[in-house]
């Protein structure tokens, strides 16, 4: 039986959110300033190869530091830790962390609404990819070794 305590966090969520984005979408815009093409209304963007280096840095930045770590850059900041449902403290697989983040637009949606009532209307205090991957979000000083 799972007796690890969870609470929403909504504003350390929201904060480690817009850390992790912050850091995507800045990377992301660059490298179309950099490597991007213009298009015939003035915009830029990434086609063929180099299109993929922000979906790299997209996984390397979410996926993989949660996996690899324990953790992405916000939620270490902000003291907040992804873990399997059961409770046990270890660093989700690369398929637990890749189903919490996939869903992260659909949890980000409409300024995060979506994730803040998933959040507070369910029993473990999940967002859509936390449900759909079996975790749950917690203070890294409540966490026993």
């Amino acid at each position: 039986m799972n007796t690890t305590f969870t609470k929403p966090y909504i504003a350390r969520r929201i904060t480690a959110g817009l850390i992790d984005y912050s850091i995507i979408y800045g990377f992301t815009f660059f490298m179309i300033s950099v490597l991007g093409t213009q298009n015939v209304d003035g915009s830029y963007s990434l086609n063929g190869a180099p299109a993929l280096i922000p979906m790299g840095f997209w996984f390397i930045m979410t996926v993989g530091l949660e996996s690899g770590l324990g953790g992405t850059l916000g939620n270490s900041i902000v003291s907040l830790k992804a873990i399997p449902i059961s409770g046990r403290n270890r660093k989700l697989s690369i398929g637990e962390s890749l189903k919490r983040h996939i869903l992260d637009p659909v949890d980000m949606f409409f300024f995060g609404i979506v994730g803040i009532i998933t959040i507070k209307n369910t029993g473990k205090n999940q967002r859509i990819g936390d449900l759909w991957a079996k975790t749950i979000v917690v203070k890294m000083n409540t966490l026993n070794d």
